[in-house]
């Protein structure tokens, strides 16, 4: 029995480590992670350039909505992502409305994430599904701007979009002439389960993970709402645990490379073209393995959000904190993960939410 027990624990390790290092293929071209790169990164060169890196990185936040382009005609995906241009920016100005209410951070990020994840889910959005969209609201929360400044932080991540909005149109003419387009696919029929159930549990284990992170009290906790929904986003609660465990471990990796970069003598322009070079890796990887792109990914979001505070002594402090508020959202994600795809849960909580919403809706 205790051989049996020892051959059952080398085989469960064995298929772990399969599927945290299984490749999956890519049919994408290099132009996209070029365009990509351009699209957060020349907010970032123009900042550099004016002296005013701190512009650079709120305008660069929104050259990521580029990533939402759709293989489909031109037509359908410049009309779609100027929609999520337009998502993007009110997602940020709700975020930093809500930073001068701390009560109000918790119920105004559960909205959003609930909102985006309903919005995307019907529309048939994929990856990077309401990421980008909390990611923008969850750092406008804790961005430190005076009240007057917020309709110049709004307009800034607002020309980064517009920005990103016409790097895709002249990437789309290159792109299409050298593969066919998908043809527009009509989204599926819309279920309760799928969009709203789905949606308002995961937006709530978002807010939860936002929740734990005030009680206790963790400065500018903006990574443990992104990195929940990005392990509960899992499309099964196998892809939630490998999400979990690939994001903590290349979180780790990845604060050793952000710390050895943050040790460079970086300037604006360092800076700018580091995160320019950052943007292609992930790009190029992230479609492969996710666990490999997050360790690039680690230090382009604290770049992104602390690059105008570096250089102060506090590279240190960042480390450890980015980790624990990694770990802090993981956990919360993996345990909304399991709800998620529990079908008890599903049956006892669906039946409830289903007696909350109009008829049309409770299908």
């Amino acid at each position: 029995m205790r051989w049996q027990g020892w051959a059952r624990f080398q085989a469960l390790v064995r298929e772990e480590l399969r599927h945290l290092v299984a490749f999956q293929p890519s049919d994408r071209h290099w132009q996209m992670p070029v365009a990509a790169a351009a699209a957060s990164g020349l907010p970032l060169l123009i900042g550099a350039w004016a002296n005013h890196l701190d512009y650079g990185l709120v305008a660069s936040l929104g050259g990521l909505v580029f990533l939402y382009l759709p293989n489909t005609p031109l037509h359908h995906r410049m009309a779609l992502l100027m929609a999520c241009a337009f998502g993007m920016s009110a997602s940020y100005a709700l975020g930093v409305m809500s930073h001068f209410s701390p009560p109000l951070m918790v119920p105004v990020l559960t909205f959003i994430a609930i909102l985006v994840t309903l919005v995307c889910r019907f529309y048939a959005i994929g990856p990077p599904g309401s990421l980008f969209f909390v990611m923008a609201a969850s750092i406008g929360a804790f961005s430190p701007v005076q009240g007057p400044q917020i309709p110049l932080q709004v307009g800034l991540i607002t020309m980064g979009t517009v920005l990103a909005c016409l790097i895709a149109f002249f990437y789309s003419l290159v792109i299409l002439r050298l593969q066919a387009p998908q043809p527009v696919a009509r989204p599926p029929r819309a279920t309760f389960d799928f969009v709203v159930f789905d949606s308002v549990v995961i937006g709530l284990f978002v807010g939860i993970s936002l929740a734990l992170a005030q009680l206790l009290q963790l400065q500018r906790p903006y990574w443990v709402p992104v990195s929940c929904l990005a392990v509960i986003q899992g499309m099964s609660l196998r892809a939630v645990w490998n999400r979990q465990v690939q994001r903590i471990a290349g979180t780790g990796i990845g604060l050793l490379l952000a710390w050895s970069l943050l040790t460079l003598p970086l300037g604006s322009w360092g800076v700018s073209l580091l995160m320019i070079a950052l943007t292609f890796v992930i790009e190029t990887l992230v479609v492969r393995h996710y666990g490999l792109a997050v360790i690039f990914i680690t230090p382009l979001t604290i770049l992104l959000a602390e690059a105008a505070h570096l250089g102060k002594g506090l590279s240190g402090a960042i480390m450890q904190a980015r980790f624990f508020d990694t770990v802090l959202g993981c956990v919360v994600g993996l345990a909304g993960g399991i709800c998620l795809h529990s079908p008890r849960f599903r049956d006892v909580v669906g039946r409830q939410m289903r007696r909350l919403t109009p008829s049309r809706l409770g299908r």
